[in-house]
């Protein structure tokens, strides 16, 4: 049973541990007992699809959550951020409330911390603890669920229970959704089973990861948009869940199978037994490009309107009036497709590789925009801006709306590639300009969490 790796750190060594080992005593008066990390990810490519049960491949960031912590015997959980944007919050473990409808920063901790609580059903120990984050917030770069799982991680360690990556994984896309969002489980997988220099094949059901080695010649770059998206405060993310899983209900219902049971495209897919060619063969013979209203759906499903709101949408889907199943659908089989072409170029290296990935990628950004709408117009811009700077693919990456995107971008070509969009988006908008720094880098794949004691 493979666990989160502990280390030693050499404090001294590193300024950031130091700031953070400073900023902890100065809190609470005493150096932490331990530290903890879970890095940020960005998906390579399966936007939108881990929630329908289909593999995605993704790698992890350098770029993380990292906390510093103390068990307490005082029954409260005490957290404080480095960064004073983000106010300090204390509460007692048998009063911990996640509240949905606004999403501040401590209730990923939360959410975290309740995941190890319900799953061991433990009476916890308190905590004091402080985090620092190097991910980007609302960027697509999974900050929210590499905190989620920071939590999950050192909630383990304070109360000394031992979980497998796999099962931390599993527990921190259950909690998540105590803050509202139907996440499919991607961002705790490739926090906890990432490994370094290499990207992941992330499958589900039963949770499995599988090395895939990225070509030589190209490195990702990351490049954020600067517009921010928090899918758990708007509704776009959950209403393309509901979208993805009335498309499954209506196809199944069409194909004689018992439709009820089912949730997930990738569960239709498994229950016809046929290939993801077959699947789009279907969504386009069965499904129309139009809308559906809720009444034509009730009227494929034989339901009321009162079922419809009870047992499919989700809390905040229920004012919806019409749906996109055609196209939603569509997107998720090409997309779901598009992944293991991704992983078979990778396996089998030809000599034209990286433009093959790169057409895998500027696919997958084509159907993201149209037909699973879930870009924006500056992510739009910057796809372009990319493009023409050098890169071989670009897409959105992460839910969408927002955020950043990746481009592979041959080796030879990066520093002009980096010098080109700095110019053309960054710096010719002051705002973006101001947040640079922080918004335009390529990346290696980084390691999963891990747990660090002072050496």
């Amino acid at each position: 049973m493979a666990t989160p790796s502990r280390e030693s750190v050499q404090v001294t060594d590193s300024d950031r541990f130091m700031k953070l080992k400073e900023t902890f005593i100065s809190k609470y008066g005493a150096p932490p007992a331990f530290y903890a990390r879970a890095p940020g990810r960005v998906n390579l490519i399966g936007e939108h699809i881990d929630y329908c049960g289909y593999a995605v491949l993704p790698m992890a960031l350098e770029q993380d959550i990292l906390a510093a912590v103390t068990p307490t015997q005082t029954k409260l959980i005490q957290l404080a951020n480095t960064d004073p944007v983000y106010l300090d919050y204390n509460v007692h473990i048998s009063e911990v409330h996640i509240d949905t409808a606004k999403p501040q920063w401590h209730y990923y901790f939360l959410c975290g911390f309740k995941g190890i609580q319900e799953h061991f059903n433990l009476i916890a120990s308190g905590m004091n603890c402080v985090i620092d984050g190097t991910i980007p917030a609302s960027s697509g770069l999974s900050s929210s669920s590499a905190l989620v799982c920071c939590a999950g991680l050192v909630t383990m360690v304070a109360n000394q229970k031992v979980l497998s990556k796999v099962e931390l994984a599993e527990i921190c896309a259950k909690c998540e959704r105590y803050i509202g969002t139907e996440g499919g489980g991607m961002d705790q997988s490739i926090s906890f089973l990432a490994e370094r220099g290499t990207a992941k094949l992330i499958e589900f059901n039963p949770l499995r990861a599988t090395n895939v080695k990225l070509p030589r010649g190209a490195v990702f770059v990351i490049a954020n948009s600067c517009r921010e998206m928090n899918k758990a405060a708007t509704a776009h993310y959950n209403i393309r869940v509901v979208e993805c899983r009335l498309a499954t209900k209506v196809l199944a219902k069409a194909k004689g199978l018992d439709w009820q049971k089912l949730l997930k495209l990738g569960e239709l897919q498994t229950e016809l037994g046929v290939s993801l060619d077959t699947m789009i063969s279907t969504v386009e013979q069965i499904l129309h490009p139009e809308p559906y209203s809720r009444e034509e759906v009730c009227q494929h499903l034989g339901i009321s309107q009162e079922e419809l709101c009870s047992s499919i949408l989700s809390q905040n889907t229920q004012d919806v009036t019409s749906f996109k199943l055609y196209q939603r659908a569509k997107h998720v089989y090409s997309e779901a497709r598009r992944v293991l072409q991704f992983k078979t170029v990778c396996d089998e290296t030809p000599a034209n590789a990286l433009q093959l990935l790169g057409e895998l990628m500027n696919q997958s950004h084509v159907s993201c925009r149209d037909m699973y709408e879930c870009s924006c117009p500056e992510l739009d811009q910057l796809v372009d801006i990319c493009m023409q700077s050098g890169a071989v693919g670009s897409r959105l990456t992460g839910a969408g709306w927002g955020g950043c995107t990746v481009s592979m971008v041959p080796t030879n070509k990066l520093d002009s590639f980096l010098t080109k969009v700095q110019e053309v988006y960054y710096k010719a908008d002051v705002q973006r300009a101001a947040l640079q720094t922080h918004s335009l880098f390529a990346t290696q794949p980084g390691g999963g969490a891990a747990v660090y004691q002072e050496a």
